[in-house]
């Protein structure tokens, strides 16, 4: 562990913007951990230390982020997801079944070209780093078409940048358990995905039971999964009940029935479920949510909404309509304030053919969720920091969380400070470029703007050779 302390002065902490709006805190770090939160004034008060290094904030400083639900091998390949009609050749702009089409044949390449995989991963984690996130649970695909290509590339990453971001590895299910609608039992894809669970290195299991041929199968690739992340003693992460379709029977309820199923010791590690996109329990009622909490009970389960890819591809029936599709993204704020639930928010995709829109920037998200919920308060501007931050780290199961969104005596010391930014509603609400991310109390990305303008009083553009 590092012994250096890092002071961070001159920030702005999320509980003072009503009360405190102009107060500036020093934050100190030491060994991962925050071990002293004061007013700015008493920065004298602070012994000497010649193993210390002195950050000057000049912004709010916040949780760092987490991308709960993020795909490492299937990023940036947007310019590889095409379509044929006639002869013209089109970027994808398809539903469902055609992004899983064109995502396959652009899969089909990876095992073959492993530094593309490792081009797109670092680039992915990079700009993720610079725009605050230090930890993520990166799924990788395996199945016979990308067999453990992604996989064996993610454990070389998750080494590589160990210092700068936990990399939590998923090994993930996107194609059917099961090939026909007559088979009883898996095929190939499972006995590959057992082999990845089984792997050093890989904390987290899942599977997208939609596309399992009858939803008899989607019940048992659910009960595989979670027999098998029982067995390995991983986590779980479902992509579940990913449509706007009333007549879907929600599968939300298997889940919990096979968890309720499983028991764990008293001296083992909880194991989170997390469900992500369930878009279908948007058509919920209020009395069917509220059934549906108490169901869930206290298991360990939390949703993540991913509002780039579900409001992207979600609703295409509706596109006649008036008024557009629906907005078939978990309503993060509602649902937490009404329930009682943990909805996270995440990322998902980055510039393919289930998400060709947004960045690596889980802040962007607060600002998207404020317009589409229709979620401004104080409250809301909390809850939504929350879901790309703290939320989404209890998604991942990670451990020592920070309680609040303000750091605390024994915190870890994982922040993102905005620079510019004064308050939690301005950082929610247009969220600044600047940033400087922090993780285990060490600087490890700094994100700065240069920027010129005709309209300044001086004019006068500076050399190009200073850009």
């Amino acid at each position: 562990m590092d012994s250096t302390r890092l002071i961070i002065t001159n920030v702005h902490l999320p509980y003072s913007e009503r009360t405190l709006a102009d107060k500036l805190w020093i934050v100190e770090c030491f060994q991962g951990r925050v071990v002293r939160v004061i007013p700015q004034e008493d920065l004298d008060s602070l012994p000497p230390d010649s193993q210390r290094n002195e950050l000057d904030g000049q912004g709010i400083l916040l949780p760092s982020c987490t991308h709960s639900h993020i795909h490492l091998d299937k990023c940036f390949i947007l310019d590889r997801c095409e379509l044929i009609s006639g002869s013209v050749i089109t970027l994808v702009i398809c539903d469902f079944k055609e992004a899983m089409k064109v995502t396959a044949a652009a899969k089909a390449n990876f095992p073959s070209d492993t530094p593309d995989l490792m081009r797109r991963g670092r680039k992915l984690i990079r700009e993720s780093v610079e725009c605050g996130v230090t930890s993520m649970r990166a799924h990788v695909e395996i199945d016979e078409l990308a067999g453990f290509s992604g996989l064996d590339v993610a454990l070389q990453l998750k080494k590589e940048v160990e210092l700068a971001c936990y990399v939590q590895i998923a090994a993930f299910a996107q194609e059917a358990l099961f090939t026909n609608a007559d088979d009883i039992n898996p095929g190939r894809n499972y006995g590959l995905l057992v082999e990845a669970a089984r792997r050093e290195g890989v904390e987290a299991v899942g599977s997208a039971p939609y596309v399992e041929p009858t939803v008899e199968h989607a019940r048992k690739n659910i009960g595989l999964i979670m027999q098998l992340a029982t067995e390995m003693h991983l986590h779980v992460d479902f992509h579940l009940d990913y449509s706007l379709d009333p007549n879907s029977e929600p599968l939300i309820y298997e889940v919990i029935k096979q968890a309720k199923k499983r028991s764990r010791s008293k001296d083992e590690p909880e194991r989170r479920i997390t469900i992500g996109h369930a878009t279908r329990l948007q058509l919920f009622t209020p009395k069917e949510w509220r059934e549906l909490r108490d169901a869930i009970g206290d298991l360990p389960i939390t949703f993540v909404g991913l509002p780039n890819s579900d409001l992207y591809m979600q609703g295409r029936e509706y596109t006649e309509k008036p008024l557009g599709p629906p907005r078939g993204t978990l309503r993060v704020p509602y649902l937490s304030d009404n329930y009682g639930l943990q909805i996270a928010m995440s990322v998902n995709n980055v510039e393919n053919a289930f998400t060709p829109n947004g960045s690596v920037d889980s802040l962007a998200l607060c600002a998207l969720g404020a317009a589409v919920f229709q979620a401004a308060t104080v409250k809301d501007v909390q809850t939504l920091m929350k879901s790309v931050t703290i939320t989404s780290k209890l998604a991942i199961g990670q451990e020592g969380l920070p309680l609040e969104l303000y750091p605390q005596e024994g915190d870890p010391a994982d922040f993102v400070i905005l620079h510019g930014t004064k308050s939690l509603q301005q950082a929610v609400l247009n969220p600044a470029y600047d940033r400087t991310t922090i993780r285990n109390g060490r600087i490890v990305a700094h994100r700065r703007t240069k920027s010129w303008s005709i309209l300044n009083q001086d004019s006068q553009p500076p050399p190009l050779a200073a850009w």
